[in-house]
């Protein structure tokens, strides 16, 4: 089954890892942002499955 078509990223530009190492705007790990651009298709699907479920992304914060 092909998943479902999604942004290119889930960043919705309200980064802030001020408090822990989750960004309060699209619930990414600072690894998994800094990682995005070289991770694969399916390894972004199973971030997109997680943050979707935790309520992300969130623009206001």
């Amino acid at each position: 089954m092909k998943p479902p078509e999604r942004p290119d990223t889930p960043c919705v530009a309200v980064c802030s890892t001020t408090f822990d190492e989750i960004c309060r705007g699209c619930g990414r790990s600072v690894v998994e942002v800094a990682h995005w651009v070289s991770m694969s298709e399916a390894d972004k699907e199973v971030v997109w499955v997680r943050i979707l479920a935790q309520g992300y992304p969130r623009r206001n914060t």
